[in-house]
Formats: structure tokens, sequence, C-alpha cells
């Protein structure tokens, strides 16, 4: 819940101006879809929203349906993020509504997954990621899954490497067991306090495709020099 009709050209000139060798998204709150959709068009970067109605239409009062975000301009919608499972309450099945909803709608859906640090601590962390892909991701899934320890959001914390190669590793898995062959080649974005000075050793890793970038994203230089970390080719 950043940013307003102010910040929109600025960002999306500074992203726009930079050459970039990696695919670029940006999802801002649902008000600002459109404007920066127009301000990117024919840039290549992606608009995605950061949430979406399982229902396309209906007496929902404050919700946002997953054909309103493709009319307003995007193409991907971020689903089951921790802020929203653990402060909206979300559950696994909500999630998979909601994605099956996006993919209906002709949108990405980018369903993120991860353990609080009491389920870390206690050892249950691969356990509490595993059954979140099971429930979460609806058949036929096709989208993008997104790891982030809630414990490391916004809080300046860290995995270590080890920790992150060995949970995206436990996805890929599940990824398979689940969905079989296109479950080998789903992207899996890495999203935990990643910023510029930790972002290359973090895509470096194996099974780490990308970052679903949280507080580093509110300046587009931060961004960029994310962006710039990942491995080319």
């Amino acid at each position: 819940m950043h940013g307003r009709l102010a910040h929109v050209q600025g960002y999306a000139q500074a992203v726009r101006a930079a050459a970039r060798h990696t695919d670029l998204l940006i999802c801002p709150p649902f008000t600002l879809i459109d404007r920066f959709a127009t301000a990117l068009a024919g840039s290549g970067i992606a608009i995605g929203g950061q949430d979406c109605h399982p229902a396309p239409e209906g007496a929902h009062t404050g919700d946002v349906s997953a054909p309103m975000l493709a009319e307003a301009g995007a193409s991907y919608v971020i689903l089951g993020h921790s802020e929203r499972r653990y402060s909206h309450g979300e559950t696994n099945a909500r999630v998979a509504g909601k994605a099956e909803a996006a993919m209906f709608a002709g949108l990405t859906p980018i369903v993120c997954v991860g353990e609080t640090e009491a389920q870390r601590d206690a050892g249950e962390a691969e356990h509490v990621v595993r059954q979140q892909l099971m429930h979460s991701l609806p058949e036929g899934f096709a989208g993008v899954i997104a790891y982030e320890p809630v414990w490391a959001i916004g809080t300046g914390r860290t995995p270590t490497e080890a920790d992150v190669a060995a949970m995206h590793a436990a996805i890929r898995a599940v990824l398979a067991e689940k969905l079989g062959e296109p479950g080998k080649a789903l992207k899996i974005l890495y999203g935990g306090s990643v910023k510029p000075d930790n972002a290359a050793s973090l895509l470096a890793l194996p099974e780490v495709d990308g970052a679903l970038v949280g507080g580093a994203s509110l300046k587009a230089e931060d961004l960029l020099a994310i962006a710039d970390a990942a491995p080319r080719g």
C-alpha cells in the first residue's frame, strides 16, 4: 500500500529508460494499474495486481476481480502473499480459487508460499510449504511460485544461501510431483528482504529464477540494481 499518482511518471520513466537483460514486472496498488500500464506501454515491462477475488463479479464490496485487473492492463497477479495469508486469514483453498480465477481471466498467477519463524524453528518449514503448494495450486496450474520466508519480509533478515537453495529444491520437487513435467519448468522466485547488496548471491542459487521484491522496489534505482544483479543468459 505504497505509491500515489504523483509517483507514476518518474518511476515509469526510470525503469523504461534502463535497458534490461531480464524480465521486469511492476505490481502497483489497484488505483495505479491503469496509469502504469499506460506509462509503460510498449516497454516490455509487465504490469500486475496485488490480489484478486475468486469470483468474476458480484456483491463483494471492496474486492477486485481478475477480469477487472486484466481490463485495467494487468497480465499478472500476486496471490497468497504472506500479508494476506496471515493478516487476512486466507486459506490455501481460497488462494487456489483465486489462482483459478486469474488463469480463467488470462492472467498469470504468482502464488506465494512460505513459513513463519515459529514454523521454521519447529522444523516444519518444508512441511508447511509443501502443504501450501499441494493445496494452493488448482488443477492445471500455469503460473509462477514465489517463496517468501515470512520472518524475513521487511525485517532485514535473510535466510542463509543454503536455506534458500534447500527450500527452492524442495519446492521444485513438490511442483514436479503435483504437476508432472510442467512443474519442472515453472519459475520459482525468492522473496525475503531482497536488496541490491544481496541480490547477486541469491539470484545465482540453483532453482532461484528471479525475485519478488518488496520494500526495495519502492525506489526505481534499487529495483533496477536488483535486476542488474541477475545472471545473464
